[in-house]
């Protein structure tokens, strides 16, 4: 019997596909990568395997672009093209600097706020080791940038070695707009420069924006509120507007994909068609998992899996294996142990929130877990893999 208990739990496999373009048939695209890479490195698909695809391609595929011009059009007609108030932006190149440089060509001038000791995802603008030696309290001061300088000078980021300080102010005036920054952690402290304002925070937006109304700002924008509808024809995403966007060219932003469901039960359908086999399908961004030695919280996207198959809805239901041999069967071992293991896996009830048996299992959902797996297998450079195929994910001791 031993011989026929299966070795390997679950996988994850980075699949190679050709480069995508607009308007191209993405389904079709998926299910032969899929399917050439298991006729060429000698796998089946199994029932409740997982093909993921990176969010880049689908919005590539969808033609999702807009400009930076489209971005000043919207700004200038939803907050006027006077003073607004730009707060709690990430530090990122990639994610925010093209969307500053929208505003900023839409508007005279910019304050621009920034959240301290770190950005919403952990970006460090300085280390709480420095605060707490200039005596700076950040959830109550507000530090103007010559008081910044003074106490902190310049700090580049660990990683990319930008001071993003410097960089987003010069990109402010490089499009023609003045600008101020300052630092706080409370939104109200905005209305003391302006109250036209853009909250740039992604899982805090809305009780920012709730602070700012109650404060008495006049109009209050967050990021998914741009660019929710096209702007001249452009691109658009009607639920996360600009969140989720990333920079294409330098006038030009990717916005995160829009309704990607029929795409995903698409695949799922072509899969069923092609091999019998019911596979799950989602689309994923960025993983939410946080680097211990940056301390930076990967999620920069408003949700890891804007869409995915009805069989990834949920949590894992899953037994504590140490916790078994440690407890349950603590007098049991070799064969006995394992049967008495299988058995309680077998028997385990449909919900095991509270049960002691399941501590330390982690409560997050499905599409959290395997989109982080799947960021992580994908990468975010040059490996050409935006589909990841994952097997043997709700597996458990028992399978054979």
């Amino acid at each position: 019997m031993e011989q026929n208990i299966r070795k390997v739990g679950t996988v994850s496999r980075g699949i190679r596909c050709p480069i995508i373009r607009e308007g191209d048939d993405l389904a079709a695209i998926v299910v032969d990568s899929v399917l050439g890479a298991a006729a060429a490195e000698g796998f089946s698909l199994r029932d409740r395997d997982v093909i993921a695809v990176t969010e880049s391609v689908v919005a590539r595929a969808q033609g999702n672009y807009a400009s930076v011009e489209d971005i000043a059009a919207d700004v200038r007609a939803k907050l006027g093209s006077d003073t607004v108030g730009v707060i709690f932006p990430i530090l990122s190149r990639n994610r925010f600097a093209i969307c500053l440089r929208g505003i900023a060509m839409g508007v005279k001038k910019i304050v621009l706020m920034l959240s301290y000791p770190s950005d919403e995802v952990g970006n460090e603008l300085v280390s709480l080791d420095q605060l707490d030696a200039a005596g700076v309290n950040p959830y109550s001061d507000v530090l103007t940038l010559e008081r910044y300088r003074e106490l902190f000078g310049e700090n580049k980021h660990e990683f990319t070695g930008v001071d993003y300080v410097a960089y987003y102010g010069e990109l402010i005036r490089s499009c023609g707009a003045e600008v101020e920054i300052i630092f706080a952690n409370q939104p109200k402290a905005i209305l003391s420069y302006a109250d036209h304002i853009i909250n740039c925070d992604i899982h805090t937006r809305a009780r920012t924006k709730r602070l700012l109304l109650a404060a008495g700002a006049k109009v209050v924008c967050s990021l998914d509120e741009l660019l929710n509808s096209p702007v001249n024809g452009s691109g658009c995403n009607e639920q996360y507007g600009l969140l989720g966007s990333n920079k294409s060219t330098e006038d030009k932003i990717k916005l995160f994909p829009r309704d990607c469901r029929p795409l995903v039960q698409d695949i799922q359908a072509r899969v069923l068609r092609a091999t019998g086999k019911h596979v799950e399908v989602m689309v994923y961004g960025d993983g939410a998992f946080k680097d211990p030695k940056g301390r930076i919280w990967e999620l920069a996207d408003p949700v890891v899996s804007p869409a995915f198959t009805d069989g990834l809805i949920g949590t894992p239901n899953e037994l504590k294996l140490k916790y078994l041999a440690d407890n349950d069967f603590k007098n049991l071992s070799g064969e006995a142990l394992r049967a008495a293991i299988e058995e309680s896996i077998r028997a385990k009830d449909a919900n095991l929130v509270g049960n002691m048996a399941a501590q330390g299992t982690t409560p997050r959902q499905l599409t959290d877990l395997i989109g982080s797996l799947c960021d992580l297998t994908s990468g975010s450079g040059d490996k050409g893999t935006p589909v990841v195929l994952v097997q043997g994910y709700f597996d458990n001791y028992t399978n054979e």
